[in-house]
């Protein structure tokens, strides 16, 4: 409450070492929890993966213990763009969860779950956002998913000078900065598609880009993604986007049903 949580770290890494020679583990577990939560506090993210990777978390605490544990290293495997494990994580936290009870807990960690969603390039599901006790919390995310999903560079910035504060409050705002470039990706899909040639200069115009310069650095990097099908014209200075291929004549839908 005094705000002096640095001060009692080495406190619980004391009692945390005591805990494992008593072979503890329900104060393992709660301490673990204390100190993952302390780094974090901090954004002190490399300190709390580093305790995550040398100390483990024991098989029979509390389910509550283990929610908390979930939470917290989803966050901190989303800080360190390993998405899917993050996503692994939180949806295992929300799912053990308490049924009617710790309703903050659910939407923190479902706030988590919309954001590494959208940085893996999915699209979370409506129902989602019009579950009652969500909707209220999600609204600013529900905002941010249609501004990446229609690949909106204008409406995602009006989103992020909106829902600023509420971002900052729930300390996801390096997460959503990093929306800016799947947003980007989504438009130049769109463009890609709707146009076989188009001149970077128009590409800048319609992504709101500084430059047409800037535009042909996205474009590559778009394509050496697999973002797009297409190849630059340095000389004529556009993109010529490639004929599109018959999906099911590839192997691809094999792969989106395998994964």
């Amino acid at each position: 409450r005094l705000g002096r949580l640095d001060s009692v770290r080495p406190t619980l890494l004391a009692l945390y070492r005591t805990s494992c020679v008593r072979r503890d583990e329900m104060g393992q577990a709660v301490l673990l929890n204390l100190l993952l939560r302390n780094y974090l506090h901090y954004n002190l993210i490399e300190q709390a993966h580093t305790l995550s990777m040398r100390a483990s978390f024991p098989e029979s605490a509390s389910n509550n213990q283990f929610c908390r544990y979930l939470y917290y290293m989803g966050r901190v495997q989303a800080i360190q763009l390993n998405y899917p494990e993050a996503y692994q994580r939180l949806n295992m936290a929300a799912r053990k969860a308490p049924p009617g009870t710790a309703a903050g807990f659910s939407r923190d960690v479902h706030k988590l779950i919309v954001l590494v969603q959208l940085l893996m390039g999915d699209v979370p599901e409506r129902g989602l956002f019009n579950q009652p006790e969500l909707r209220q919390a999600l609204q600013p995310y529900y905002a941010l998913t249609l501004a990446v999903r229609n690949g909106d560079v204008m409406l995602f910035n009006k989103v992020m000078e909106e829902h600023h504060t509420a971002f900052v409050a729930d300390k996801t705002q390096t997460l959503v900065s990093r929306l800016g470039h799947n947003v980007l990706k989504t438009g130049l899909r769109k463009i890609s598609v709707s146009y076989s040639r188009v001149s970077l200069a128009d590409i800048a115009e319609k992504l709101h880009l500084p430059s047409a310069a800037a535009a042909e650095y996205i474009c590559a990097k778009a394509i050496h993604d697999g973002v797009i099908e297409a190849k630059i014209d340095h000389e004529n200075g556009c993109l010529s986007s490639h004929e599109v291929l018959d999906l099911y004549s590839t192997e691809e839908p094999q792969r989106a049903f395998h994964k």
